[in-house]
């Protein structure tokens, strides 16, 4: 699999705090009428749990498969055996393969998937820093990104934990990436992404305003039983 080159409007998007980027997938998603699921290995579930802190979330994110051990990655999200034995983990199409088979054992329209080495030591020659995310979209090809090298920029504060920085920033990339997907445009950008626009003005709409506390809205009751 041909590895996509992360264009810099994902890297814009990528700046905001993972708080918004949450609830503007949540808004986006819902808009589109679409849902998420999420296959994490170095993330182990901080992708969902950041979506799931937007009230409403229920509606749109169906579920994830935390495979931080390799052969859960097999196991439970369908990953090739002979792929994670010749190449190991940290490989963009095992990305791709988690974000189809997180999609498919969720049952969701959109599913993403996240492998890599978050550190503080290298893996297997891998060095710290090198994550793939992969990105399902129904009725798309499921393309399979590398983390941005900005991600540096991205360190929730200064002299933060590495593995803290590189986990968030593979959470926010991500999100930034579906964000791109679904045709969000990104903060003071009037340009759209490469998705529906009817759904990036209705989720442009859904996402301003006050009341969530991270200066956006979400519109409409919640569905499901995790909202509380």
């Amino acid at each position: 699999m041909t590895v996509e080159q992360t264009p810099t409007r994902v890297e814009t998007l990528a700046t905001l705090p993972p708080a918004d980027l949450g609830a503007r997938v949540v808004a986006a998603l819902r808009a589109a009428g679409l849902t998420l699921a999420a296959g994490e290995s170095l993330t182990a579930g901080l992708l969902c749990a950041t979506v799931a802190d937007t009230p409403g979330a229920s509606a749109v994110l169906r579920g994830g498969l935390v495979v931080y051990a390799t052969d859960l990655k097999s196991g439970l999200a369908g990953v090739d055996g002979d792929l994670l034995r010749s190449r190991g983990p940290v490989d963009p199409d095992v990305a791709a393969a988690l974000a189809d088979g997180a999609a498919a054992r969720c049952g969701a329209d959109v599913g993403v998937g996240l492998t890599g080495v978050a550190g503080p030591d290298e893996q297997d020659g891998h060095p710290v820093g090198e994550v793939y995310i992969g990105l399902h979209v129904a009725g798309r090809e499921t393309v399979a990104y590398r983390l941005s090298p900005t991600w540096r920029d991205r360190m929730p504060c200064a002299g933060a934990d590495l593995r803290r920085g590189v986990r968030e920033a593979t959470v926010r990339e991500a999100l930034a990436h579906v964000l791109d997907a679904l045709g969000t445009p990104g903060p003071g950008s009037g340009a759209a992404g490469r998705g529906d626009d009817g759904a990036t003005e209705r989720a442009n709409a859904e996402v301003t305003g006050a009341g969530d506390g991270v200066g956006n809205k979400t519109t409409g009751p919640a569905v499901g039983d995790n909202d509380g």
